[in-house]
């Protein structure tokens, strides 16, 4: 994957280059002297993407919010395990919203996280956009037809454990966030059986925030929701 970045929307890049192992965009973009004011676009398919950004220069003395560094899971003897396996799994994911509220996602007990509620979407499979990957993960995990509004965020995680499938990964997540809507929302369905998705539910807007939420969902929602809803991205 490859990251851009422009000081106005299709100006010339000031940087470019790979997303390296591990690495966040925002702290990659910062050392090079610039904030990210927004995405833009991810095109391509994977694994070839490339995230295009616009940028602004950051003041001498100002801050960036630390992203999250690598964590171990405190459970692994890694001296009693063999060379964890590298790998960097880009994803797809939507705050989707409709008539019927905010759409979502139970995580199953093959994942850390079981019972807790997240947005819906998923890996993107090779030779798929990330908005391809999303519309077919949204239909898998909940049966829903959505229409993808724009692109919204980039999120990044960098963790090493062990994998559903008990393999100790090195594991890099890069999920690209979009905004959608669903003019027909219907009871939502989970068709993908026996994988990272328990159940999926449409959460009444005036009770998300008394929801479970994963810690990356519940970032993505304070930060972007408000926004969404005021904008009339809800259908009527």
């Amino acid at each position: 994957m490859r990251i851009i970045g422009v000081e106005v929307a299709g100006g010339n890049p000031v940087f470019t280059g790979p997303l390296p192992h591990g690495a966040d965009p925002h702290r990659l973009a910062w050392e090079l002297g610039y904030r990210i004011v927004r995405p833009l676009s991810a095109t391509g398919s994977a694994p070839d993407l490339t995230l295009t950004v616009q940028v602004g220069r950051h003041g001498r003395n100002a801050d960036l919010q630390e992203p999250k560094t690598r964590s171990i899971d405190p459970n692994l003897d890694l001296s009693a395990e063999p060379e964890p396996v590298v790998r960097q799994r880009l994803a797809a994911y939507g705050i989707v919203l409709s008539s019927r509220g905010l759409l979502a996602t139970q995580f199953s007990d093959r994942t850390a996280v079981p019972g807790l509620w997240g947005l819906p979407g998923g890996g993107i499979d090779p030779g798929e956009s990330p908005s391809q990957a999303l519309i077919r993960e949204i239909g898998e995990e909940t049966g829903q037809d959505p229409e993808i509004s724009h692109l919204l965020d980039v999120q990044t995680d960098h963790w090493i454990g062990r994998s559903p499938s008990r393999v100790v990964e090195d594991f890099h997540a890069v999920r690209i966030i979009y905004a959608a809507s669903c003019a027909r929302p219907t009871d939502p369905v989970v068709y993908d059986r026996g994988g990272t998705t328990e159940s999926a539910a449409w959460m009444p807007l005036d009770r998300w925030a008394r929801v479970a939420w994963s810690s990356g969902a519940r970032v993505l929602l304070d930060r972007h929701l408000r926004d969404l809803i005021h904008s009339g991205l809800v259908p009527r």
